[in-house]
């Protein structure tokens, strides 16, 4: 019998500080409780249903006694905070050795190379937030054309571009080569193209953000579920993160996170098996980043509205899970991702009921399950259903 997996990463959605965040400087930090109770509660009824009170305590959102499914959280068991390693660890597959991050920006033989390379000055490099970056440098780039390069906390290198100075398909080029560069010289986890538009004082990153990403280290979820002759399909950035390796359908978002709500709609509709995996990165970039509680607030009560039309269109055997891949804490100091637990809302129509995971100790636990569901057997440890 034909039945599929659908599993949506709600990006940096965390659900309290793991007892190591004091090592990543994240002590105290709770994604989710946090923003709601800065903004005076959250309203977030379908998530209610399905047991996302019972998880933690969320002002706005209550505790159910008859939930809808299975609900827990989840510790990460690779020692990092990144969007690579958390999807990666819900792939199945867990990172030994953290990427390697870049605090006091990239080394010289690596600027010097995508300078040769691009034929553009590089300004900036160093760690710095996104939006801050273009008001900064954006002016110098305006008059020469230079690139502006900059990390994060995370093991990312990141080049920002006005789309009318560097036409966006340079962009992508110089980022795809950058990678290659950094492979060599400065390893990272992904190299992000990050365009944006406007004038002095109002600049604007636009929706055409694209992520080069190194491949998985190993085999992953998506590797078996393909070479069983099952669909795969990433929405979103999903296929990005993996660099393609296991997707067989790439379904990109070109807008927002409604865009990528809309696709996963569609998708459901449209596929009867396999695996449709969608990242929303919209809470994350826009919101956890930016330590934007209302807007997260806002985004999240935006989502739960579409859940019902999403498990609706479910087949009787399809399996549908909530997550997210680390936390990002839009009350908390600085501008980057914080180490917490993930939350956990499954749902079927044959599924029980009211189920409590508990707290696995592993991402690869949502793995171990979609693989017993859809394959009937799974050699990885954790499976909650």
């Amino acid at each position: 019998m034909k039945k599929k997996a659908v599993l949506i990463v709600v990006d940096s959605c965390g659900v309290g500080a793991l007892p190591d965040a004091a090592l990543f400087g994240d002590e105290g930090v709770n994604t989710l409780a946090h923003l709601a109770e800065v903004e005076g509660g959250i309203s977030l009824p379908n998530m209610e249903k399905m047991g996302l009170g019972n998880i933690i305590d969320i002002k706005g959102v209550s505790k159910n006694n008859s939930a809808l499914g299975y609900y827990g959280k989840v510790m990460e068991t690779s020692k990092a905070k990144d969007t690579t390693t958390g999807h990666w660890e819900i792939a199945g597959l867990v990172s030994e050795k953290p990427f390697n991050t870049y605090p006091n920006g990239f080394p010289e033989i690596t600027i010097k190379k995508i300078e040769e390379f691009s034929k553009r000055r590089v300004v900036c490099n160093k760690p710095y937030s996104g939006t801050e970056v273009i008001d900064d440098y954006a002016d110098e780039q305006l008059k020469d054309g230079a690139l502006i390069v900059y990390t994060s906390a995370d093991s990312v290198l990141q080049i920002a571009a006005h789309e009318d100075i560097i036409p966006i398909d340079e962009l992508y080029s110089i980022c795809k080569k950058s990678l290659e560069i950094c492979n060599e010289y400065s390893p990272v986890a992904r190299v992000i193209a990050r365009p944006y538009i406007g004038t002095k004082g109002s600049y604007k990153r636009t929706e055409r953000r694209h992520d080069y990403s190194v491949p998985p280290s190993g085999e992953t979820m998506l590797d078996r579920l393909k070479n069983h002759n099952l669909p795969v399909v990433g929405i979103g950035k999903t296929s990005d993160i993996f660099a393609g390796v296991g997707i067989t359908e790439n379904r990109l978002t070109n807008k927002n996170n409604l865009d990528g709500i809309e696709k996963t709609i569609k998708a459901i509709k449209e596929i009867d098996e396999g695996l449709i995996f969608t990242n929303l990165v919209d809470f994350d970039m826009l919101y956890g980043h930016r330590r934007d509680p209302k807007g997260y607030k806002n985004a999240l009560e935006e989502f739960d509205k579409y859940i019902p039309e999403m498990t609706n269109n479910l087949n009787d055997d399809d399996l549908f899970i909530i997550t997210a891949d680390h936390g990002c804490d839009p009350t908390y100091k600085g501008s980057d991702h914080t180490r917490e637990y993930i939350p956990i809302l499954a749902y079927g129509k044959n599924l029980k009921k009211n189920i409590n995971i508990g707290v696995k100790d592993s991402f690869v636990s949502i793995a171990a399950s979609i693989e017993k569901h859809l394959l009937g057997d799974t050699k990885l440890e954790g499976c909650f259903l």
